[in-house]
């Protein structure tokens, strides 16, 4: 972050100025994708198609809020970093719930969903691959804390960060609105 970034944020009026909302919606999406990849590499949870999707917002909220950190010395630039943001979450939301509706049931999910790709250079690397490889439903949960999977709580997450996204595009008086 640039001096005069960081002076910017800190002019601005409270906690909730747009440029810290932009910087807490990205490290918040930074540490929802460090958890999966611990989960992932460490804990052992291979990720189904629904979960690697689920990532996608997360990875651009990542690149978007640090772009904008940098770059977005306007209101009018802040405001549209956290419109974008809002989406992001929004759609992040949306795959959560999906994710977790097809986990209890409520949805069918992909008829394609089962894991990871193949990369077997030839026939005998295929077969030895298809003895190792365990597929992953969509439709199981692999974990669960306070009854509610992975994607149920990447739903909860990804839900208050859209709702701190609106908070700051709705702000009267903001200096982020961008009619003023």
């Amino acid at each position: 972050m640039t001096a005069s970034t960081f002076d910017a944020a800190s002019k601005q009026s409270g906690v909730l100025s747009p440029l810290r909302l932009i910087g807490a919606i990205g490290l918040v999406s930074a540490a929802l994708i460090a958890g999966a990849w611990y989960f992932q590499l460490v804990v052992g949870l291979v990720p189904c198609k629904l979960c690697l999707e689920q990532r996608w917002p997360h990875y651009a909220a990542i690149g978007l809020s640090l772009v904008a950190l940098a770059l977005a010395r306007s209101a009018r630039l802040q405001w549209l970093a956290l419109l974008a943001l809002a989406v992001l979450m929004a759609w992040s939301t949306g795959l959560g719930i999906y994710h977790s509706g097809v986990e209890w049931g409520w949805f069918l999910g992909p008829s394609d969903c089962g894991g990871g790709t193949s990369s077997a250079a030839g026939v005998q690397d295929f077969m030895k691959q298809l003895q190792s490889v365990r597929v992953v439903s969509c439709g199981e949960a692999a974990w669960r804390f306070l009854g509610l999977s992975l994607a149920g709580w990447n739903a909860v997450v990804s839900a208050a960060l859209l709702l701190l996204a609106l908070l700051g595009l709705t702000r009267r008086g903001s200096r982020a609105t961008p009619h003023k």
